[in-house]
């Protein structure tokens, strides 16, 4: 299997030269380096990198608003990595598209299987960052639903991907629950993102749990 690639974007020299010998010891090779959001648009249209590792508070452009033109132009997935009290950053960035979240406390091995998880397809939330955002969505800080589909009109198959999104299924788990194949889930992943006006799994479940609430 061909190692991920990671950018890492965050202002502090040391954290990314942290976040550099702990991804390259478990054979994930870092192509570049960002300290703001301008540089981490730009290194990761030259680059292209499977994942970027985004920090949401940079000096200059921050976090949300590079997560947001890096996923509209396809130059990457983004994982965030942020602090616990980050409430509305965290929140943001998933309107602006990230594929995941964790907090900087995490261990070497959750970061790398979320980083490999982010390059495959999936989805990496740590859970209090996941519980914080839906609070949020609950009260009523996310983004409405977009007005166009109040109901979206998802078929059987769509509604039963989209309850495994909500238990957090990755496209693997889906796919065995469901006996179907991974690229038949994403294609199934998209039509529901589509349906919904989500940018990610996570702004769908966001979305969803702001609806029923």
């Amino acid at each position: 299997m061909t190692a991920p690639t990671v950018l890492l974007a965050d202002d502090h020299a040391a954290i990314r030269a942290g976040l550099r010998i702990m991804l390259e010891a478990q054979g994930i090779r870092v192509v570049g380096e960002a300290a703001d959001g301008d540089v981490a648009v730009r290194n990761a249209a030259a680059l292209r990198p499977d994942v970027v590792l985004m920090d949401l508070r940079m000096p200059g452009r921050d976090g949300i608003s590079a997560t947001s033109e890096i996923v509209t132009r396809g130059l990457g997935d983004v994982l965030v990595l942020t602090s616990f009290d980050e409430d509305e950053l965290v929140f943001g960035a998933i309107r602006a598209g990230a594929a995941g979240f964790l907090l900087k406390t995490v261990d070497a091995p959750t970061l790398v299987q979320a980083v490999r998880s982010v390059a495959a397809g999936e989805g990496a939330l740590d859970p209090r960052v996941t519980r914080r955002a839906l609070a949020a969505a609950a009260q009523g800080v996310a983004v409405p639903a977009p007005a166009r589909h109040e109901q979206p009109d998802l078929t059987i198959r769509e509604q039963e991907v989209l309850d495994g999104i909500l238990q957090g299924w990755s496209n693997a788990q889906l796919a065995t629950h469901l006996r179907i194949s991974v690229p038949t889930v994403k294609t199934h992943v998209s039509n529901v993102l589509t349906k919904l006006g989500a940018r990610s799994r996570s702004h769908a479940a966001a979305l969803v749990r702001a609806r029923e609430n």
